[in-house]
Parts: structure tokens; C-alpha cells; sequence
């Protein structure tokens, strides 16, 4: 009954995971009210948006969600905030957040040289690859090596989780106190629109029972 009378094609799907439909600033906002909607206490919604902020820092490419989920049920925080809260990490933002994180925590690690996001994500594309074949490789005829990754731990990887760190660290404190008023101000509006719903509802009654 809900289905697409034309199923969208893995060209759109891809598309639209790049760019969303209706863009980026509507897509924001439509989770941002969802965010304020979640059935459930404020500070346990900042801290799962906290959790997600913080791990679309980090260079768990791929397994965001999952993590910021296991973190945010860690530090008793909402699981669905954790989900929004990793859309921090966007097709538009993450390249900025790499470059950042990488030559924060390069700085920070005391090596040499800047790298471009470019490279970043060629070189953790490259090291995926490599992880796959040497994983079929144990099973199979196929020689393994290892030396690739180990440089790729501690040129891009390593520095990227520690500048990660300390970007999503700063970004996730901001998140969360700018979470936990805008979710009150959700619950007490609507707090106050059931009461003058219900004082409503009380006052026709008694008009009722006056006029009867």
C-alpha cells in the first residue's frame, strides 16, 4: 500500500544519500524535529545526540551508527538522538572533518606534513581493499600482507582518532547543551497546549452541565 508505484532506481538511492531531496537544510531540519519529539528526558536526548556528535568524528567509517548507539546506551543516553547525532558526519561535512581531525591529531602526534581529503579517503578506500584480501586470503591460495595497513595506521588512521577526539569531544559538549533547552522548551509548550486543551474541554463540560 506504501510502496512506490516506481521504485527508485540504485542511481537515485545514491544520489539522494549524497544529496538528500529538498537538500541538506531541510533534511536538518526535519531531524532537528524529530530530535525535540523523541518520547523521553531531555538530558538522556543531549546525551545520546552528544554520542552521535562524537563518533561522526571519529574514522569508524561505516559503523557510526552502530557505535554511538553502544556508546550512548553506555552513558544511559536516548539511542535514536545517537542515530540523528551522527548526521553531524555528512557527505558535505565529513571531508572537512577529516582534513581537521587528520591534521590536528598529525600535529598533535608531532608528524610532518599535511595530507588532503583526497588522499584521506584514497588511502582508507586502498585500506579496506587490502583488509578484504587479506581476509580471503586466509582462506584461500592467495599471499597476505599486512605492511600497507600498519603505514596507513600510523600516518592517516591513528592521527585522524586522535584529532577526531579532540574535535568531537568540544563539538559533542556543545551539542549537548544546546540540546537539552531546545528539547524543554519542546516538552513544556506541549505540556502547556494538553493543559489548555484539557482546560478547554473542562470548560465546555460545565457549560454543558449549566445549560442542562
Amino acid at each position: 500500500m506504501f510502496k512506490r508505484s516506481k521504485p527508485r532506481t540504485y542511481g537515485q538511492l545514491a544520489s539522494e544519500f549524497v544529496y538528500p531531496p529538498g537538500g541538506f537544510r531541510r533534511s536538518t531540519t526535519y531531524l532537528w524535529y524529530r530530535l525535540r519529539r523523541l518520547p523521553d528526558q531531555p538530558h538522556r536526548i543531549a546525551r545520546g545526540m552528544a554520542a552521535g556528535v562524537f563518533l561522526s568524528f571519529t574514522p569508524l567509517h561505516g559503523f557510526h551508527f552502530i557505535v554511538a548507539a553502544l556508546l550512548s546506551l553506555a552513558i544511559r543516553g536516548n539511542v535514536l538522538a545517537a542515530f540523528v547525532g551522527t548526521f553531524a558526519g555528512n557527505p558535505l561535512t565529513t571531508p572537512f572533518i577529516a582534513l581537521g581531525a587528520v591534521g590536528l591529531g598529525r600535529t598533535l602526534l608531532g608528524l610532518p606534513g599535511d595530507m588532503s581529503p583526497q588522499v584521506i579517503f584514497r588511502e582508507f578506500a586502498r585500506a579496506t581493499a587490502e583488509t578484504w584480501h587479506n581476509v580471503m586470503s586466509a582462506v584461500g591460495p592467495g599471499p597476505t600482507s599486512w605492511s600497507g595497513l600498519s603505514e596507513f595506521w600510523q600516518e592517516i588512521f591513528l592521527p585522524y582518532a586522535v584529532g577526531g577526539a579532540v574535535l568531537g569531544g568540544i563539538a559533542a559538549v556543545l551539542s549537548y547543551y544546546l540540546t537539552i533547552p531546545v528539547v524543554r522548551r519542546y516538552h513544556r509548550r506541549k505540556a502547556q497546549a494538553m493543559a489548555a486543551r484539557i482546560a478547554k474541554v473542562r470548560k465546555a463540560a460545565d457549560q454543558g452541565r449549566g445549560t442542562g
